[in-house]
């Protein structure tokens, strides 16, 4: 192939074009499609109608429809654009090339810098009509362009046979080093827990009352500022429910229009991070099967570790839809969640990128309810985080209250701290980003544990905010006592470790969030994981209850006119009511009615999480990158899900006839694609998916 000559870069989009692409032929894609034989007539029709209503590529949609091959999609775009293809795999591209565009681009752009000859870059792209446009954010040194075709496929696996191993790197230290766990000093860290250790043991021994005294005051303290702002928020959360019933109100009754969105419905890309999943394939596919969302603007990406042999079987071994694709994470000095999720991060084409785990099962219309979202956020919301639930309450004490502990901290806790405008300490499924913002603030550190935790404190510092969504997950509920205290001290390890990275500049953190904000930070963290340490502390008072004597009773008798226990007992029964009212409140709806006569047992609940907070403590020192995976798939749940509407096959849309029309469009579109629709007859699609 010998390339023309090259010329000035044309300042006109259309004169661009023509230079850098050449003339291309007039005839519509759909119309070349049906020439070589590639795509049923019927089904193009429905693809032209889908398009109508949405910002995707026709291609995209005949193949996310599995209405037609990458590869016969490839031949007709070669034809249209009059551009050869370039065959990836027999002759791979040049690396400077790759090296001076970067990895990460060429991925999110479907292009592959392939050769430099007589002076001009050849670049193949699977996008041919953004080919034009891209130009302005490719380097001048590249010189001039001439373009060439591939599938995205073929970019794909070309740009990982020669930057994989960058990719990975880039997704270990996409965050800061100032933000991130990985310059955590280890050896310093346990010096000063073992100063700690050692100086709590020769205070005891030395000194007791003053040091049990000191203990106090610190638990105290924290069970003071946690009860406060539990209250704080859980008044805002009462206010803002109050709100929005007196507005769905109003919309019922006509008095203010309900919003409608207006606009294409965007391209919304969800992660699942895979790990040791023998028997995961077919039941996630049933679970997200039931999405209604429009499958050509769905791309589910199944993550997992290239080392994880049982989890990879097992997708290789499944049967995926062409809305499904399987991402092989690149094995490095750690293999963590966030680690996977950065890598993953490239390879995404939707302009939202939501995270569930395996186990998950969302609401039929929850990415819906995620366009609406941020189709009505205001631009400085980065991040929607909906509401996880629990399948399997009914298991045993232990799942009961952990489905009420969880109702409380996603609809009240998390939400309280969304409306008060605070630094909301993410969960790790239902999460939703704009992914300009998400890529702005670094992504997810790799190597933190609690990765959704520090994103949410990222997030705020830079200006950004969440907001909660009213829309409901469904996973497994913890129902084992060890597997239950690994997770919860996996919890509290990351909470730990995010509180000290972000204290390492109190003053920049400070001037980050504002005074309210980096209070509340420390309540939210430091405090949480205090009272958890400092529990027994507490637990030792009920000793006075029980008519036995307590270290302190004596200089405890003597303080606020001899009141100093009746204050403390006094707290103690505030914080529990306000718990037991959290839980109440959470668990009121219909589907969890059944556990309001179980949420005074969160009494002896909690206690629970002593052991994981010292276990996390300890971890902390030794093991600070070790992620203890939970188990899941204790409770079985194919009856729970077999009583669930059955998964339906993508339904290619359902139109409003009028007339022949949908034939006359159809028509239209493969003869006089730039023609106006008659507007005697027409299709009316729905938004998102034509039904």
């Amino acid at each position: 192939m010998q390339p023309s000559a090259a010329a000035p870069v044309p300042q006109t989009a259309d004169a661009a074009q023509a230079a850098l692409v050449g003339p291309r032929d007039l005839r519509p894609l759909g119309q070349i499609l049906i020439e070589d034989g590639a795509v049923d007539p019927h089904n193009l029709m429905k693809a032209l109608v889908m398009r109508q209503r949405q910002s995707v590529r026709l291609g995209d949609i005949l193949l996310s429809r599995g209405w037609v091959r990458e590869d016969a999609l490839t031949r007709a775009l070669s034809r249209q654009w009059r551009a050869s293809i370039a065959d990836l795999a027999a002759l791979p591209p040049d690396p400077r090339l790759l090296d001076a565009i970067g990895a990460d681009l060429c991925l999110a752009e479907g292009i592959v810098p392939w050769r430099r000859v007589g002076g001009v870059t050849f670049i193949a792209t699977a996008r041919p009509e953004d080919f034009a446009v891209l130009r302005a954010r490719l380097p001048a040194e590249l010189g001039p362009l001439r373009m060439l075709l591939c599938s995205e496929t073929a970019a794909r696996e070309a740009i990982l046979a020669q930057r994989r191993t960058a990719l990975i790197r880039q997704a270990e230290m996409r965050v800061a080093p100032q933000e991130s766990c990985r310059t955590r000093n280890e050896r310093r860290t346990g010096r000063i827990a073992a100063l700690l250790i050692v100086a709590v043991a020769l205070g005891l021994a030395l000194a007791p009352l003053a040091v049990i005294a000191l203990l106090t005051l610190w638990a105290v303290l924290a069970l003071i500022a946690s009860t406060t702002l539990k209250l704080f928020a859980f008044a805002a959360i009462l206010r803002q429910t109050a709100h929005r019933s007196r507005q769905d109100r109003a919309m019922l009754q006509g008095q203010i229009p309900r919003p409608e969105m207006k606009g294409p419905l965007p391209v919304i890309s969800v992660m699942v991070p895979l790990f040791a999943e023998a028997d995961i394939a077919d039941k996630l596919i049933g679970r997200l099967s039931r999405l209604d969302y429009p499958r050509e603007l769905m791309d589910i990406l199944l993550v997992a570790e290239e080392t994880d042999r049982v989890t990879c079987q097992a997708l290789e071994d499944a049967s995926l839809p062409r809305w499904m694709r399987v991402i092989k994470v690149p094995d490095g000095p750690i293999r963590t969640k966030p680690r996977a999720l950065n890598y993953a991060l490239n390879f995404c084409r939707g302009s939202i990128i939501g995270i569930w785990d395996a186990e998950d099962r969302p609401e039929p219309d929850q990415l819906h309810k995620v366009a609406r979202g941020f189709h009505f956020a205001p631009p400085d919301v980065a991040c929607l985080q909906g509401v996880l639930d629990y399948y399997n309450p009914r298991t045993n004490w232990l799942a009961r209250a952990f489905t009420i502990e969880y109702a409380s901290w996603f609809r009240a806790t998390l939400a309280g701290a969304a409306a008060l405008d605070l630094v909301v300490p993410l969960g790790g499924t239902t999460l939703f980003f704009r992914r300009d913002l998400l890529e702005k603030v670094g992504g997810w550190d790799a190597w933190n544990v609690t990765e959704d935790a520090d994103l949410g404190v990222r997030l705020t510092r830079r200006g950004y905010r969440t907001r909660m969504l009213d829309t409901v997950t469904h996973e497994e509920a913890n129902c084992r006592l060890v597997p239950w205290v690994k997770q919860r001290s996996r919890w509290l390890k990351g909470f730990a470790m995010t509180w000290g990275v972000h204290m390492r500049n109190p003053v920049a953190l400070w001037r980050d969030l504002g005074t309210r904000r980096f209070l509340a930070l420390q309540v939210q963290l430091f405090a949480a994981v205090s009272q958890y340490l400092l529990a027994p502390v507490l637990w030792s008072f009920w000793l006075l209850a029980l008519g036995l004597p307590h270290p302190l009773q004596g200089a405890l008798s003597g303080m606020m006119g001899g009141h100093a226990i009746t204050a403390l007992f006094g707290l103690f029964m505030l914080a529990e009511a306000l718990n037991i009212a959290v839980g109440i409140w959470a668990v009121r709806g219909r589907g969890h009615r059944h556990l309001l006569a179980w949420v005074p047992t969160l009494h002896l609940y909690f206690p629970l999480g002593c052991l994981a907070a010292w276990k996390a403590i300890y971890e902390v020192v030794a093991r600070p990158f070790y992620w203890d995976k939970t188990q899941h798939g204790v409770f079985d749940a194919s009856a729970e899900e077999a009583s669930a509407p059955a998964p339906q096959k993508p339904r290619p849309g359902r139109l409003i006839q009028l007339g022949m029309a949908q034939e006359r469009l159809a028509a239209a579109q493969m003869t006089a694609p730039n023609a106006a629709p008659d507007s005697r007859e027409t299709l009316i699609p729905v938004l998102g998916e034509v039904r």
